[in-house]
C-alpha cells in the first residue's frame, strides 16, 4: 500500500492546501444569498480532507513496517483500511451536497466564488470515480477462497466429495473472474465463437498460473528488481575458462554464420514490412506521412491480389517503401485480421531469387489473443515425426495461412511465374512462430524451403520438432529478448525465483522498490540485499523457505515439476516447448553513447535452446524484441562482415 497511498497523500495534501488558500482569499466574499451554504461546504470539506489525509498517513506508516513475507508488524492495517473506507461515505455525501448547492439558482454570489466551488466539487467527483475504478481493477473477488486450492486435501476435515466439489467451484469462479477481465479488456473488438473459446482458454491459463501464490503486483515488481540486481552481480563474475572456450567456433562454422547473418539482414526487411504503416511511421516519424500521402493516394494496383482493409493504401505503400519492391512483384497481400487469422503477403524477391512469404507479428488485440492461446496441440508429420507438441494459437494461425497458400493456389501462381525460385518464409515475433510452423507444414511439398524466424516465442515446439527444424529454420534472437524466453515452464520458474528471493529479503518493500527505481534509471552497483544465494549451500536452496511457503497457497503441477526430477509420477501440466531451428544469438558487446547518437557494437554466435530456458530481467528485455532493434543489429553485423571482406581483398 505504500506507493499508491503516499501518492494519494501528496495529491490530497496539495488539494487541501489549494482549497485553504482559496478559502482564505475569498473569505470575505460569502456575504451573499446562499453564500453561507458555500462557506459551510468549504469548511466541512477542509475538515473531511484533513481526516482522510491523517488516515492515509497512518496507512503509509504502517505499510512501511515489516517485510513482504513478514506481515506481523502490519497487523493493524485492516483496521486502518476500514477506517478509510468509512470516510468514503461522508466524502460521497458531501460531494453530492456540494453539487446540489452549486447548482441551486438561489445562490447569487460572485462568479469567481461560484467557479472556485464548482472546481472543488468536480475535483471531489473525479477522485471518487478514479478510486472506484481502481478498486474494481485491483479487487480480487476470490479473496480467502484461494486457501481452498490446497493440494493435500487429506488433511482437511471435509469429506473428499465435499472438498472436491468445493475445489471445483472455486476453480470455476476463478476462471470466470479472469474471463470477465479479459472480456472487459477486449470490449472494443467484435466477439464471435472463436473469441469466446479463446477467452475461456486464456482465463484457464491465468487461473492456473496465479492461483497458487499470494503475491500482489507490487510484490512482483519488488521481486523483479531484486532478480535484476542479483543477475547483474552474477554476470559481473568472471566466466570459467571452459565456458569461454565453448563459444569459439571453427572457421567453417563462422563462415556459415556470416552467410546466414547476411541472409537474415536481407529477409528481416520483409518481416518488418509485414507490419505495414505502423512500423514505417515508427521508424520514420517526421517524413513517413508526407511520403505515404504523396505515393499512396492513387488507385490500388491490379497486378497483385489484395484482401482486407487498407484505407488509403497506407499499408501497401509502406510495404513498398520498406522492401523497395515494385507493384508487379507482389503475388498476394492479406490485411485480414481476426483471432487465429493474421496478415501476410507473398512477394517475388529477385535479388535472392526467392518467393517470400512474410507473416506479420503482434499488432492487434486479436493477435494478442492468438499469442495467449498457449495450450499445447499435437502436430504429427506423416513418415517424418510423431507426437510433436506445438503452441495451439500459433498453429491455428499457421493452418489459416497454409489453407490460403495451398487451397487458393497462391503458391502455384507464384511458381508458375518463377519456377526456378526457392521458397522462403519469414516473420517476426508472432509472425516468426507462425512462419516456423507453416514451414514445417510445407516442408514435404517444398524440400528446399528455408525459414527465418526473428524473435519467435520460446514456447513453440517440442524437443523432437525443434530438432527436426534445425535443417531448414534459422531463429534470430537479440540480447535478453523476453518473448524468445516465454514459455509456461519458464514462467513457472520465474514465479518460483520471485517468491524465493522476495521471501529471503529482509528489507521493507518500499525500500526495495525505491532502490530498484534508482538502479534502473541511474545505474550504479547492484544493492547488497540478501538474496537466495547468500549463505546457503545448494542442498538448502532446493528446500522451500518457511517465508516462501507463506507466499505459496499451493504448488501447481508445473511448479512441482521444476524441483522434482521424477516426471513420471507428477507430469507437468505444460510440457517444455522450445525455439525452432538453429539459433543465432546476437548480443550487445559494447556501447559508446554520445549526446545525439549512440554507437553500439554487436556480436553474434550460434546458440542452443538451453540458453533460453530462463527469463532474464533487464530494461532491454522488451526493446530487444522490437523489429527495428533486430534489423539494426543485423544490418550492423552484415556491414561489419562486408567491411572485413573488403579489407581482406585489398
Amino acid at each position: 500500500f505504500f506507493l499508491p497511498t503516499i501518492t494519494f497523500v501528496i495529491l490530497l495534501s496539495c488539494r487541501w492546501i489549494g482549497i485553504l488558500a482559496l478559502y482564505t482569499v475569498h473569505k470575505g466574499q460569502f456575504n451573499c444569498p446562499g453564500g453561507g451554504l458555500l462557506h459551510s461546504y468549504l469548511l466541512v470539506l477542509l475538515v473531511l480532507l484533513a481526516s482522510i489525509i491523517c488516515a492515509l498517513s497512518a496507512l503509509v506508516y504502517i505499510s512501511m513496517q515489516g517485510t513482504i513475507s513478514n506481515p506481523g508488524p502490519r497487523k493493524s492495517l485492516p483496521k486502518l483500511l476500514y477506517t478509510r473506507l468509512l470516510l468514503y461515505l461522508p466524502e460521497f455525501i458531501w460531494a453530492v451536497v456540494g453539487a446540489v448547492w452549486v447548482s441551486d439558482s438561489s445562490v447569487r454570489c460572485e462568479k469567481t466564488v461560484i467557479n472556485v466551488i464548482i472546481g472543488t466539487v468536480i475535483a471531489s467527483w473525479v477522485i471518487i470515480i478514479f478510486t472506484i475504478i481502481g478498486v474494481v481493477i485491483v479487487f480480487d473477488p476470490l479473496g480467502g477462497k484461494k486457501t481452498f486450492y490446497l493440494t493435500d486435501t487429506v488433511n482437511r476435515n471435509l469429506e473428499s466429495s465435499q472438498s472436491g466439489q468445493l475445489l471445483y467451484n472455486v476453480k470455476n469462479t476463478a476462471t470466470r473472474v479472469w474471463e470477465k477481465r479479459i472480456r472487459l479488456l477486449c470490449c472494443c473488438i467484435v466477439q464471435d465463437d472463436d473469441h469466446r473459446v479463446a477467452f475461456t482458454s486464456i482465463a484457464e491459463l491465468f487461473r492456473t498460473y496465479f492461483s497458487d501464490t499470494d503475491l500482489v503486483p507490487s510484490d512482483i515488481a519488488a521481486g523483479l528488481t531484486l532478480l535484476h540486481q542479483e543477475q547483474d552481480k552474477m554476470e559481473s563474475c568472471p566466466k570459467e575458462p571452459e565456458e569461454v572456450l565453448c563459444h569459439s567456433p571453427s572457421s567453417l562454422v563462422a563462415d556459415d554464420l556470416d552467410i546466414e547473418l547476411e541472409n537474415a539482414a536481407h529477409y528481416m526487411l520483409f518481416a518488418a514490412a509485414a507490419y505495414g504503416w505502423p512500423y514505417y511511421i515508427y521508424t520514420n516519424p517526421f517524413t513517413a506521412l508526407c511520403k505515404l500521402n504523396g505515393d499512396c493516394c492513387g488507385n490500388r494496383p491490379t497486378d497483385s491480389d489484395i484482401t482486407g482493409s487498407d484505407r488509403h493504401n497506407f499499408h501497401f505503400g509502406s510495404i513498398l517503401k520498406i522492401t523497395g519492391l515494385q507493384y508487379r512483384d507482389f503475388i498476394h497481400i492479406s490485411f485480414h485480421n481476426k483471432i487465429y487469422e493474421i496478415p501476410f503477403f507473398v512477394a517475388l524477391d529477385h535479388e535472392k531469387e526467392a518467393i517470400v512469404v512474410a507473416v506479420r507479428g503482434t499488432l492487434s488485440f486479436e493477435d494478442i489473443l492468438t499469442d495467449l492461446s498457449a495450450d499445447c496441440e499435437d502436430l504429427t508429420l506423416e513418415d517424418v515425426l510423431e507426437n510433436g507438441f506445438v503452441h495451439k494459437g500459433i498453429t491455428q494461425a499457421a493452418n489459416y495461412i497454409y489453407r490460403k497458400l495451398i487451397n487458393d493456389g497462391i503458391l502455384n501462381q507464384a511458381f508458375t511465374i518463377v519456377p526456378e525460385y526457392k521458397l522462403v518464409i519469414v516473420g517476426h515475433s508472432l509472425g516468426g512462430g507462425t512462419a516456423s510452423i507453416l514451414a514445417i507444414m510445407l516442408r514435404n511439398s517444398f524440400p528446399t524451403l528455408r525459414c527465418y524466424a526473428f524473435s519467435p516465442p520460446g514456447g513453440l515446439l517440442s524437443k523432437s520438432l525443434a530438432d527436426y527444424t534445425k535443417h531448414f529454420i534459422i531463429s534470430v534472437i537479440v540480447g535478453k529478448d523476453l518473448v524468445a524466453r516465454l514459455s509456461m515452464p519458464n514462467m513457472e520458474d520465474l514465479k518460483r525465483r520471485i517468491v524465493r528471493i522476495v521471501a529471503n529479503c529482509n528489507r521493507p518493500k518500499y525500500q526495495i522498490l525505491l532502490r530498484g527505481c534508482w538502479y534502473e534509471v541511474f545505474g550504479g552497483d547492484p544493492d547488497n540485499f540478501p538474496t537466495e544465494l547468500d549463505g546457503r549451500n545448494h542442498d538448502a536452496l532446493t528446500q522451500p523457505l518457511l517465508a516462501e511457503e507463506s507466499l505459496m497457497v499451493h504448488r501447481s503441477p508445473s511448479y512441482n515439476a521444476l524441483e522434482d526430477e521424477s516426471h513420471l509420477n507428477s507430469p507437468p501440466q505444460y510440457p517444455h516447448l522450445y525455439l525452432p531451428g538453429k539459433i543465432i544469438h546476437i548480443v550487445e558487446e559494447s556501447s559508446s553513447r554520445r549526446l545525439c547518437s549512440s554507437d553500439i557494437k554487436y556480436t553474434a554466435r550460434w546458440s542452443n535452446e538451453t540458453v533460453f530456458s530462463s527469463i532474464l530481467i533487464s530494461p532491454k528485455m522488451i526493446t530487444d524484441h522490437m523489429p527495428d532493434v533486430v534489423l539494426k543489429a543485423l544490418n550492423s553485423l552484415s556491414q561489419e562482415h562486408g567491411s572485413c571482406i573488403s579489407c581482406q581483398t585489398r
